[in-house]
């Protein structure tokens, strides 16, 4: 009989580590995802209350799901370079860009007209083959600072049954136990729709870091200020449901149109992990170069159809901050996309059934 030599030590040692190491991961997954505590806050819920909200539209992102796909590029001027190693800073760098322009809300046949903000998300191709996504809004400020107040204002803002209106009641209380939100609502009163979403700046809202060739990290948000001046949507642009997509078009007619990427940089003590407040104005910017967009494009056929612009997609010399709104934002656009992905390529599928007689 031949008996088996024991493995050695160290190799057990070493399996036994990696054991570990797996069972602590998926833990950390478990708690993460929500599956250890079912009161706790979710994806899965989250985009649920976004579907009781706005109801289910097979196929389409569960918010923002009326948009319109860009193609264009980025070309940097090189003034960033010193804030961030990432390769799409480098000095003449051009990075071809797949974009979607959108407007809030999940019913991908709303009216253009209706919400104050316009959404702009960008993917850069860098040249190393990294990528570089980031969701951005027309809007000074986020509303709230953490995913469970988002969740709750969401849940106030459900549509009634009848007059398909939020409840002001609901609304009232919800705002007043959460006074974070005075600089949101302050700006809201005031804010003009704009007549289209070339016109319009376009702000990171939260905090994300650059890091440098030598490692150190400047905490930054960035920003798209546009070339074409701005205009407010007119008395004819309100009567048309479309008119957003009409106007890209014929803008795009007429000639690409551009952006200039503005990087404003923290100072030491500056909120970075509070999407509700802004920085003070005399906080250092650069103008990193310019977003150029070339053509526009349905998203049922547009190259953006396939995207999760995940603001976490992020290459070298980027990275996330301490908000806690990128991870939530990560991890909802996920269940999103995870959602919309399947319905489509369920429908795809021809029935396997017999017919029924």
């Amino acid at each position: 009989m031949t008996l088996k030599t024991p493995p050695p030590l160290n190799t057990i040692f070493r399996f036994t580590v990696i054991g570990l190491v797996i069972a602590i991961l998926a833990t950390a997954f478990a708690y993460v995802g929500g599956w250890l505590d079912p009161g706790r806050l979710t994806p899965d819920r989250m985009i649920n209350t976004l579907e009781d909200n706005a109801g289910v539209h097979e196929g389409y992102r569960r918010n923002h799901a009326k948009g319109y796909c860009v193609v264009g590029r980025f070309e940097s001027n090189g003034n960033a370079a010193s804030l961030s190693r990432a390769s799409v800073f480098e000095a003449g760098q051009q990075s071809p860009l797949i974009g979607r322009f959108a407007i809030p809300g999940g019913n991908p046949n709303a009216n253009d007209g209706m919400p104050p903000i316009r959404s702009f998300a960008l993917q850069f191709q860098l040249s190393n083959d990294e990528q570089w996504r980031t969701a951005m809004n027309a809007m000074p400020v986020f509303p709230v600072s953490t995913p469970q107040a988002f969740w709750e204002l969401l849940k106030a803002s459900r549509p009634d049954s009848k007059s398909g209106k939020p409840d002001a009641a609901k609304m009232s209380a919800f705002f007043a136990d959460h006074p974070e939100t005075k600089p949101f609502l302050a700006w809201a009163k005031t804010a003009q729709r704009s007549s289209s979403f070339v016109n319009v700046d376009y702000n990171s809202l939260d905090a994300f870091r650059f890091i440098d060739a030598a490692g150190t990290t400047h905490f930054v948000r960035w920003g798209l200020v546009p070339e074409a001046p701005f205009t407010a949507m007119t008395d004819a642009q309100k009567q048309d449901p479309d008119f957003l997509s009409k106007d890209l078009r014929e803008r795009l007619e007429q000639g690409p149109q551009r952006w200039h990427l503005i990087v404003t940089v923290a100072n030491p003590g500056d909120p970075t992990n509070d999407a509700t407040l802004v920085w003070p104005e005399d906080r250092r910017q650069i103008d990193a170069g310019v977003v150029t967009i070339e053509s526009a494009q349905a998203q049922a056929d547009g190259p953006c159809r396939d995207i999760n612009y995940d603001p976490l997609v992020l290459p070298d010399g980027i990275a996330g901050s301490d908000d806690p709104l990128l991870s939530a934002r990560s991890a909802a656009y996920s269940e999103s996309y995870n959602r919309r992905t399947r319905e489509e390529a369920e429908s795809a599928t021809p029935s396997t059934q017999e017919p029924q007689s």
